[in-house]
């Protein structure tokens, strides 16, 4: 995207300062071998002792209360979880379409597409096949709110799915959303609590790559001087950042011949998933390599044609066939930054400045349709992304959707955008259990600690649990809630 080239060369320039910086310092102390991590239960005990975001607003909480004390503690579990993304599944060569990533940058830490000229940025998407009755449990963007995540996982251990960080039955999976740092202080403790899960569960918790996943984001919006701030020179910028690089920027989970599509920001109609939906893995990847956007202007021409001439050139001047650079370069990967629109009747497409592309109903059903091929239908769309700290018309309908809101309801419209929360959950779907239709997407909300809350006034954390059927039409989606205080 043309337009967002300067924002893209100053966060640039940022994150090349801060990477001067720390490559000017001196090493860091080893990691300690055969470290003793605390358990579930001090791990919470140490997290809910520290002040909530809304307490601290921009400061960072006391150095005496970090539930890590020393950067050697969050190294020690940054070792064996980067370890693991290079001989685990990734590094099989038969689990990727069309072969695997070169091992000699895909795979090494001492280099990446944003340290060193001549090495690609590589992302990927991935397909997770599962059996009917899996049990998927969703969450949205969490922004450095531990407390949050503290408090769902508590829900998940009193339920009995998890086990401390152990999940207590092979017919279930965590999901996480993406957007894991910046605008909170707790960016460091969720990674770490991440880590933790996807180690004890390295096959059944699925993390996807959101747009604040990039170290030009992470330099601006405040995980990198969160981290500088607890640990100074001492924190491996680079090395953390490439945790990114392992992280699919969409997943498509799959039962049978139905598939859900889940992802951070929105569609990508540059890429095919057909041959990946197809795969006989288990689990399997495939690089995204080069994306043909300009397809959609082919697939459905007549569509295409209806547009109001304005909407038609914004879509026919937007869309580019390229081989993406970086995840803003040269233009944004969809996967990680595009949005929907709210109600139908919006227009199909419209650019975001300064953010994305948005793509209305018909717009997206087009996208999936082209994107279901070889018996593989690609059904629904489960993502975040889209939040604001004002009540502007997704804010709203999050609140009254409990937090999870299905885009496009009959019962919506455009004299009801700015209607306030409480006069929308009279007509959207509130119930705790929903069916899924055909073609839906649902965004999920972000956690309550945070700007976001705090600036929309909700206290409620969101996730979702997906239970898997033979038939698309015995799918559903739990809503759970859980209150998170203003301060612990």
């Amino acid at each position: 995207m043309r337009h967002l080239s300067s924002w893209t060369l100053v966060l640039g320039l940022s994150f090349a300062t801060a990477l001067h910086q720390v490559s000017a310092a001196a090493a860091p102390d080893p990691v300690p071998t055969g470290a003793l991590l605390p358990d579930y239960a001090a791990w919470r005990a140490a997290c809910l002792k520290v002040p909530a975001n809304r307490v601290l607003g921009e400061r960072l909480p006391p150095r005496d209360r970090l539930p890590l004390a020393r950067y050697s503690d969050f190294a020690a579990v940054l070792g064996p979880f980067l370890e693991n993304c290079r001989t685990g599944d990734l590094a099989r060569p038969d689990a990727w379409i069309d072969g695997p990533p070169d091992a000699r940058t895909f795979f090494n830490l001492a280099s990446a597409y944003y340290l060193q000229r001549g090495v690609p940025f590589q992302p990927f998407a991935q397909r997770h096949l599962v059996p009917p009755g899996t049990r998927l449990f969703v969450h949205g963007d969490l922004h450095g709110d531990i407390h949050s995540l503290i408090a769902y996982l508590d829900l998940l251990n009193r339920d009995g799915h998890l086990d401390g960080f152990r999940l207590a039955a092979p017919e279930t999976r965590l999901l996480f959303l993406g957007d894991y740092t910046d605008r909170g202080r707790y960016g460091v403790e969720v990674m770490y609590t991440l880590m933790r899960l996807k180690l004890a569960n390295p096959d059944r918790v699925l993390l996807v790559r959101g747009n604040h996943e990039d170290v030009s984001l992470v330099a601006r919006y405040g995980f990198l001087a969160e981290a500088t701030g607890k640990y100074g020179r001492e924190f491996e910028i680079p090395r953390v950042a490439r945790i990114y690089d392992f992280l699919p920027t969409v997943l498509y989970l799959a039962c049978g011949t139905n598939v859900v599509q889940c992802n951070h920001g929105g569609l990508e109609p540059g890429f095919d998933p057909g041959r990946l939906l197809a795969a006989p893995e288990t689990v399997s990847y495939q690089l995204l390599g080069r994306l043909n956007q300009r397809r959609l202007l082919e697939a459905k021409p007549a569509w295409v044609a209806r547009l109001p001439a304005a909407n038609r050139r914004e879509l026919e001047g937007s869309l580019l066939d390229f081989v993406p650079e970086s995840p803003t370069t040269p233009s944004v990967l969809g996967f990680m930054w595009n949005d929907f629109t709210v109600v139908a009747g919006e227009p199909q497409f419209a650019i975001d400045t300064g953010r994305a592309f948005v793509y209305g109903d018909e717009a997206t059903r087009t996208v999936l349709d082209s994107a279901s091929s070889q018996g593989f239908r690609v059904r629904a769309i489960l993502r975040g992304h889209q939040h604001a700290g004002v009540l502007n018309p997704m804010m709203r309908r999050l609140i009254a959707s409990w937090g999870v809101f299905r885009h496009w309801q009959a019962s919506d419209a455009l004299n009801r955008l700015e209607a306030a929360p409480d006069i929308l959950a009279n007509s959207l779907e509130t119930a705790p259990v929903r069916a899924l239709p055909d073609g839906s997407v649902w965004t999920f909300n972000v956690s309550p600690d945070s700007v976001y809350g705090a600036g929309c006034g909700f206290h409620f954390d969101t996730a979702g649990e997906l239970v898997s059927a033979d038939r698309w039409e015995d799918w559903r989606l739990r809503v759970l809630n859980v209150n998170v205080p203003a301060s612990p």
